[in-house]
């Protein structure tokens, strides 16, 4: 177990697995929605869920590259997020997602600092992510725990906003 969290609960769990399969599809659907519907004024379709999982799969987050942790609320998978080294001094944030019904109970922090904390443990001296203007609540969150808008670091199709964050502690100094 990574972290523990009164009533939350961070594990690492095979991506590929039933249940992290599972929040790997609400995630998409919930940031899908949210672009289409801002976009093209519907939800997204099925097909299009479909598409979007088989164009960028998260089979990146198995060791040794990335790592995908499960979080539990009173025992119910609850939310998810990927960590991936992209060198030696770099991991990045992927797949962060709480489910609605768990949201505002402290996820989040617990999410992000379970990822922060494996990061360290590869002697990662910084995080970094990115994510979309709309995704307001998301950008509110990451703000919190110290991430820091900067320039691009990736081009990826749906990145708007690129944040990092210096980890200290790594190998023993602040970064």
């Amino acid at each position: 177990m990574i972290a523990n969290s009164s009533s939350w609960t961070v594990a690492p769990e095979p991506v590929g697995s039933a249940g992290s399969a599972a929040l790997l599809r609400e995630y998409l659907v919930d940031v899908a929605d949210r672009w289409y519907l801002l976009h093209h004024g519907r939800r997204c379709t099925p097909e299009e869920i479909e598409r979007h999982l088989a164009e960028d799969p998260s089979d990146d987050l198995v060791p040794p590259q990335g790592v995908f942790l499960v979080g539990r609320y009173d025992g119910g998978p609850a939310g998810c997020v990927g960590v991936r080294r992209l060198d030696a001094r770099t991991a990045e944030v992927k797949r962060m997602f709480v489910r609605p019904a768990q949201r505002g109970r402290g996820g989040g922090p617990v999410l992000l600092g379970a990822a922060e904390e494996l990061a360290r443990s590869w002697g990662a001296e910084r995080m970094v992510l990115d994510t979309r203007l709309d995704l307001v609540e998301a950008r509110a969150l990451y703000a919190r725990q110290d991430f820091r808008e900067t320039p691009a670091h990736n081009d990826g199709a749906y990145a708007e906003v690129w944040m990092t964050k210096r980890l200290e502690g790594v190998h023993g100094r602040a970064s």
